[in-house]
């Protein structure tokens, strides 16, 4: 999902098994350095019946801490609310987002499941 340019297949992005409980999916990632989001592009290239429904974004700015601290305050900040999202495209968001300090992590939320290829998060270094 965070390799460079677009998916060449399938099998390469990430892909979710069909939930059969109740909630999402969700990946957690650090960013290179903490910085301000600009724009957010996800991709859901080759994927045409298993792509998902919709997706959002949230972060937080952490230093030290635990991997449960981290997914506790990422809950607390929403930088896009849920976005509907279509098979075989790129998907940019900008005017969606919200205004947000500097932050370390994201955490990428698909509804309820599927594949997305790339997650892309654009903006300035701290």
């Amino acid at each position: 999902m965070l390799m460079p340019g677009r998916g060449v297949n399938m099998g390469d992005g990430w892909e979710t098994r069909r939930r059969r409980e109740p909630g999402n999916d969700w990946a957690i990632v650090a960013l290179a350095n903490p910085g301000v989001i600009r724009a957010i592009e996800v991709d859901t290239a080759h994927f045409k019946g298993n792509y998902p429904d919709r997706c959002s974004l949230q972060a937080a700015r952490v230093e030290g801490g635990t991997d449960e601290s981290l997914v506790t305050q990422a809950m607390f900040w929403p930088v896009l609310h849920e976005q509907k999202l279509s098979m075989d495209s790129v998907h940019r968001f900008e005017k969606e987002i919200a205004a947000l300090g500097p932050v370390t992590h994201v955490r990428f939320n698909i509804y309820p499941d599927g594949s997305v290829s790339r997650l892309r998060i654009f903006g300035e270094i701290e």
